[in-house]
């Protein structure tokens, strides 16, 4: 661990305990706080010296690291927080900050089309909005679709920490098909990002199938501590290589789709696709086109092609256009009675 990051650790961990504005705090005390710190996060014991502890208490004083921590001795032995609401993770970005991150942002933007950035090309778009609105002093100009009310997302970071750390859960789930909720055991996968949800991907057992749960319809995370950790080579990118969405139909095969799209969707459907298998077929005269998938069914994709309305037909597979028109007829009998 390089000794910035150290740092870091130690002026986060004093910030931490001076904000505990409910016991006293002793250099002592800070010394064995930092030393704590580092020991869970080395995994070895490294005692913090004192001499380093002081620097540290200096340097967040000073305006060198930007803190200006207003951090006094009183009774010549206790250390605290003149201003009790200071944090240093409050500190607002100062203007040598702002064109710091500006510059930062301009050259990461250079590698944007470079693979190993693709990933990251969305976060630079929101640091840059970020530093736009702060430095002029208005609103951003990208707003990002998000769901407020979304239940479950405080157990993101445990279950992060519990894939990474490789450790069997005890959840406790209530699905919407059942009336009780239920607990058992899950070993942690991934965590997977659709349509606004959350969804933690795994096993019951090794003998079972992959699963996935909706994070808003966990109850409680636990764990067992004591049962091994089902080693799989998992490869989210090749389990969900021929779906949309998160569920996959254990024990069927991707098969051809054929679809017919009207001239006003045809423009989106081409430069959005519906899915990376999809191939242009044809394109017809009246502006319409006929494309091809290469997928497993499921819920996902039934609601994605409804979503269309009738400015899409399934021309193939014979079953799947049987089944959509079906859910169109039952549809459309909910609306043959006026209200």
């Amino acid at each position: 661990m390089s000794q910035n990051k150290n740092a870091l650790i130690r002026y986060k961990t004093i910030d931490k305990c001076l904000q505990n504005q409910y016991r006293t705090w002793t250099l002592e005390d800070l010394i064995e706080a930092c030393s704590e710190a580092l020991f869970e996060y080395e995994g070895k014991e490294n005692a913090v010296s004192k001499r380093t502890v002081q620097m540290d208490i200096q340097l967040m004083r000073s305006e060198k690291i930007g803190y200006n921590a207003p951090i006094i001795v009183y009774d010549k032995k206790y250390y605290k927080y003149e201003d009790e609401e200071f944090t240093i993770t409050d500190i607002p970005l100062t203007e040598t900050d702002m064109n710091v991150l500006t510059e930062t942002v301009s050259m990461l933007k250079q590698f944007k089309d470079f693979s190993l950035f693709s990933d990251v090309s969305d976060i630079l778009q929101r640091l840059e909005d970020k530093i736009y609105s702060e430095k002029s002093h208005t609103q951003p100009v990208i707003h990002l679709d998000k769901n407020e009310g979304l239940k479950g997302l405080h157990f993101l970071d445990e279950i992060y920490q519990a894939i990474v750390k490789k450790v069997v859960l005890v959840i406790t789930y209530k699905s919407f098909k059942s009336r009780d909720e239920q607990t058992f055991i899950f070993h942690p996968f991934i965590l997977k990002e659709f349509n606004n949800r959350w969804f933690l991907v795994g096993k019951k057992k090794g003998s079972q199938p992959i699963s996935n749960l909706a994070l808003d319809r966990i109850i409680a995370v636990d764990y067992d501590f004591n049962l091994p950790y089902l080693e799989e080579n998992f490869s989210a990118e090749e389990y969900y290589k021929n779906v949309v969405g998160v569920t996959v139909n254990s024990g069927l095969r991707p098969s051809k789709i054929e679809l017919w799209i009207d001239k006003i969707n045809a423009p989106y459907v081409i430069t959005k696709p519906l899915h990376n298998s999809q191939r242009l077929i044809t394109q017809n005269e009246d502006g319409s086109i006929i494309i091809h998938l290469f997928l497993i069914e499921n819920y996902e994709l039934e609601r994605l092609l409804l979503g269309f309305g009738n400015g899409l037909e399934v021309l193939r597979p014979k079953y799947l256009r049987k089944r959509m028109k079906k859910i169109l007829n039952y549809a459309l009998e909910k609306y043959e009675n006026e209200i």
